[in-house]
């Protein structure tokens, strides 16, 4: 008997909902794609360009790769959140062709090698809690110059992209659809005319979508296509469902047959799960199944005597529980991170007093995290039919043991050897190989291959060599997974949090999609010159998925960070020692709710004390050593389901005032405490309800001011919802204003300019100089990405902004710093020149290499575009250097090479013979030593500012 994974209490979780809010509309998004596109060319900063610093060898998360058939050394590689890069020698170096892209978010990809053609299909297609949405189907006729929408609005997450071998005009497309809410825009999409028009060809119902579509090599009329029934909300995830199967058509997609049928072999019904596909021919097929039946329970045969689980105490009565050996109940408790004090003596004393019962040591362990990662159902199944897929039968016996664990959906890949039927690669959480027809398997993945597989590609013509794309990046193998390259020069780190310090220089942190925790110093080169010096320059602090990071001001080598659901550790880089510091629940209570991305903060008004927000907020007065809960639930109490809710998702402690403190929750409350948590009031009330407060923020600049940013994207309601408080939250102003739609990840404003705000979004960075009521992208050398985490560096003024998808970029805004309301109604305005050291390596000759030419960066602001003339002199008003800038509106970088003009050089010569200008090797002039002074004019402006070169 099979046992389906969806609990009754999951089932009825409908009427405990409250009703879900709207998604966003397919016409909203494409209109919002527009506005942004007019606001960047009115831009003030549109001139200003980010600095991407890295990091790039632990990579993001790969979707798909498409490789050039006649030459494997050319491919194209999708990333999840990080567009997509092309490479022409085999990997040694990639080239981004999607950043002039209205989005970076891919779920398939396909090239016409013949044409050129190439299609994305946006949309992550594997339903982790950050696969971001798309808005249909990008084509390129030039090799990813420029980018046409070709259709399919309302995909949201594409599943696969099959192209007809022979005719460039016809495609079918597999649309996974919405990740959290239902829609009609999903199944199987065809095209006859290049993506013009699209006809939908098969349809299951509206949370049922295809998540592969594959085609028989040479015979394009019959195509194979599977069917993924899920229901991802933000407390629970259903993968499973009555609507998954595998269809068949044999007139080129226009007809489809379900024959996975109760007689076909193949499961059915409420437990069948994500299905991957291989065609070898019309006959032979393989399927790899994520299958979400419960497993057959086992005898008490089975039971380990000697070991207790949880499941013992769950029906065990006070008088056998008092008998157990106290050495069984000790090696239960410590194994299962029990507090210290919870040994067995104390612990059987507490049930003797009627203070807990037996069954609390199972509950002290009962939360959402467990039911995901600890449900007992099949897991990854391999079938295989030799009649066209009329029948199935299993490879293998059982199920291939720790390949999906709990979370297959998030894989479900299979390839076969074009050549050689027996031969079967599969990725999981490894990658595995059959080498009998799946039979039996084994792991391939190499010590520099990163866990969980979503593309293997396999050379038809060259047995051994793979293409695989995983959550680390790209690894290349020629001898059939037995060792590999690794291919990782993209920075496509996907962050979920970033922090600086006060090094000199400064350090950078941040936490990334399972990819850990990394730092490195703000002048780290992102280069390959570490494979000649053996040591890359960030460095990795902690596994997993990297969380938020924390580092005492005092002592830089003290860092609190750690990994989802709230493992955090106080690590000593110096002594090169880490403790776990997670606040434990009393027994007999029910365990405290975390967050994937447990919020911390460390006080600004002492480091030794630490917060971190569970369901309650908690706070350490030493570090980390010891917690106290400083607050009941602040949130709804959360849902019943599978992943953790009801959780706490920002804190924030104002810097006036000790104990002012600010917290959000997953599920749209936003409290305030004016006593270190003695008291608490709801401040939420009048904001719209039920949405992730991705960010509360108190004001650096005024006690009573605080920010608050909401998130709908677990609804798919992309509206921008960011507010301000000047009252401590009694009343809130909504200071979304001109933000095109794309949900709101974080807000920070700015330490010296109260009117300056920084805001990023799931599709980019923006700037505000009005304190929110006008909004301005920020976006030169920064495409269309999610922005999770802002930064800034007060001694630097660095902004530092961590995308998910893209790594890392920082750009100086000490000029925006100055840019007062005054300032911004000038004519024209120079900035602060940078301090110049003279050096005898300007413009000198080096062996096989370039110059050194100096640069200095200008920052000039303009009210209007225009041409601009700028005019060097020296101390005594010689005229030494002119030449023209155009300027755009607004705040333009004018790069000045520090040289004199060769005639004005000449004329001053001939004043100064004693101290004549010298050229350099380069046969470059170059300013001496001394104080000069810089004049701009633009039309009948004109402003100066005087710089020194020492």
């Amino acid at each position: 008997m099979k046992y389906p994974l969806l609990f009754s209490l999951l089932a009825g979780l409908q009427f405990q909902m409250q009703a879900q809010q709207p998604a966003t509309t397919p016409e909203s998004n494409l209109e919002a794609l527009k506005e942004k596109a007019a606001l960047t060319s009115n831009s003030r900063v549109q001139a200003l360009p980010l600095e991407n610093i890295g990091p790039s060898i632990m990579s993001g998360r790969v979707t798909d790769i498409a490789v050039n058939p006649k030459d494997p050394t050319e491919f194209y590689v999708g990333y999840a959140s990080g567009g997509l890069w092309h490479t022409n020698n085999n990997g040694t170096t990639f080239t981004p062709v999607m950043d002039n892209a209205p989005t970076q978010n891919i779920g398939d990809l396909a090239v016409n090698w013949e044409t050129g053609t190439i299609w994305v299909g946006t949309g992550e297609n594997n339903a982790s809690r950050s696969s971001y949405a798309g808005i249909g189907m990008l084509r390129s006729d030039d090799q990813g110059a420029t980018w046409t929408h070709s259709g399919l609005p309302d995909a949201h997450h594409i599943g696969r992209i099959i192209l007809h071998p022979e005719d460039p005009n016809t495609l079918w497309v597999g649309v996974t659809g919405h990740l959290y809410s239902p829609n009609e825009e999903r199944g199987v999409y065809k095209s006859t005319d290049g993506g013009k028009t699209w006809k939908k060809t098969l349809y299951i119902n509206n949370e049922t979508g295809i998540i592969d579509l594959a085609a028989v090599p040479g015979d394009p009329q019959t195509l194979f296509a599977t069917a993924w029934q899920k229901d991802r909300k933000a407390w629970n995830f259903i993968g499973n469902g009555n609507g998954s199967g595998i269809y068949k058509s044999t007139d080129g997609g226009e007809n489809w047959t379900l024959i996975t049928t109760e007689e076909s072999g193949f499961p059915t019904g409420e437990g069948v799960g994500r299905i991957g596909l291989a065609i070898y021919n019309n006959n032979t097929i393989f399927a790899i199944h994520d299958n979400q039946f419960h497993r057959e329970k086992k005898g008490d045969a089975t039971k380990d005597k000697d070991h207790l689980s949880k499941d013992d105490f769950k029906e065990m009565d006070v008088e056998t529980f008092l008998a157990l050996d106290n050495k069984k109940l000790n090696t239960y408790l410590k194994t299962n991170g029990f507090q210290e004090k919870y040994r067995a003596e104390n612990v059987k004393q507490l049930v003797r007093s009627g203070a807990v019962k037996p069954i609390d040591l199972a509950n002290y362990l009962e939360d959402a995290n467990a039911m995901l990662f600890d449900t007992p159902v099949i897991g990854a199944e391999v079938y295989k039919s030799t009649d066209g897929g009329a029948t199935w039968s299993k490879t293998h016996e059982g199920s291939i043991e720790d390949l999906f664990y709990s979370y297959g959906y998030y894989f479900c890949q299979i390839a076969v050897d074009p050549n050689n039927p027996e031969k079967l690669y599969a990725g999981g959480v490894p990658i595995i190989r059959s080498d009998d027809g799946g039979k039996t398997w084994k792991s391939i993945n190499g010590d520099n291959v990163h866990a969980d597989h979503h593309s293997i590609w396999i050379n038809p013509e060259k047995p051994g060599h793979i293409i695989n794309g995983n959550d680390g990046g790209v690894n290349i193998s020629y001898d059939d997974g037995e060792s590999w390259i690794k291919n990782n020069t993209p920075s496509v780190g996907q962050f979920y949090a970033i922090e600086v310090d006060n090094q000199e220089p400064y350090h950078i942190y941040g936490g990334l999609q399972d990819n850990g925790v990394w730092m490195a110093p703000r002048n780290a080169r992102e280069n390959t010159s570490w494979h000649q010096q053996g040591e890359y320059p960030w460095k990795m602090i902690m596994g997993g998925d990297g969380m938020q990071v924390e580092v005492d001001p005092r002592n830089p080598n003290i860092v609190y960070t750690g990994f989802q659901f709230g493992n955090y550790f106080r690590i000593d880089l110096e002594a090169a020692s880490r403790k776990y510091i997670q606040p434990k629940h009393e027994l007999g209570d029910r365990p405290y709710r975390f967050n994937w991305q447990t919020p911390i903060l460390l006080s600004p008004h002492n480091a030794d004390i630490l917060y971190l927000g569970g369901n309650k907020l908690m706070r350490s007065m030493d570090k980390g050593d010891t917690w106290e809960a400083i607050s009941d639930d602040l949130t709804t109490g959360g849902k019943p389901g599978n992943v953790a809710y009801g959780t706490l998702t920002t804190v924030s402690e104002s810097p006036f005032r000790f104990g002012l403190l600010y917290t959000g929750s997953d599920d749209g409350l936003i409290h305030v405490s004016e006593n270190g948590g003695s008291t608490w009031k709801l401040i939420s009330e009048s904001l719209p309800k039920d949405l992730w407060v991705s960010r509360v923020i108190a004001s650096a600049h005024d006690e009573n001011t605080v920010y608050a940013t909401l998130n709908g994207y677990r609804w798919d309601d992309f509206t921008p919802y960011v507010y301000v408080s000047t009252d401590k939250g009694t009343t809130w102003k909504n200071i979304s204003s001109n933000l095109p739609l794309s949900p709101v990840n974080v807000i920070i404003e700015d330490p010296s300019n109260k009117d300056l705000l920084f805001a990023g979004t799931d599709n980019g960075l923006y700037a505000s100089f009005d304190g929110g009521m006008h909004w301005e992208p920020f976006s030169n050398n920064l495409p269309e990405v999610a922005v999770h985490d802002l930064a800034i560096q007060e001694r630097e003024s660095d902004l530092v902004v961590g995308t998910h998808g893209r790594g890392i970029y920082v750009i100086d805004i000490a000029a925006l710093q100055h840019a007062n309301a005054n300032v911004l109604k000038e004519e024209l305005v120079i900035f602060e020149l940078p301090e110049t050291r003279r050096s005898p390596r300007w413009g000198a000759s080096r062996a096989w290499g370039n110059p050194y030419e100096p640069e200095m960066e200008i920052v000039i602001y303009s009210l209007a575009e225009g041409e601009a003339t700028l005019e060097v002199t020296d101390d005594s008003g010689n005229k030494l250097k002119t030449f023209s800038s155009p300027l755009k509106k607004g705040f333009n970088l004018v790069a000045y090479d520090l040289s004199a003009d060769e005639d004005l050089a000449n004329r001053y010569n001939k004043k100064n013979r004693s101290n004549k200008l010298r050229s350099a090797a380069n046969g470059t002039t170059y300013l001496p030593k001394g104080t000069f002074t810089l004049k701009v004019k633009k039309d009948k402006a004109t402003t100066e500012k005087s710089f020194e070169i020492k």
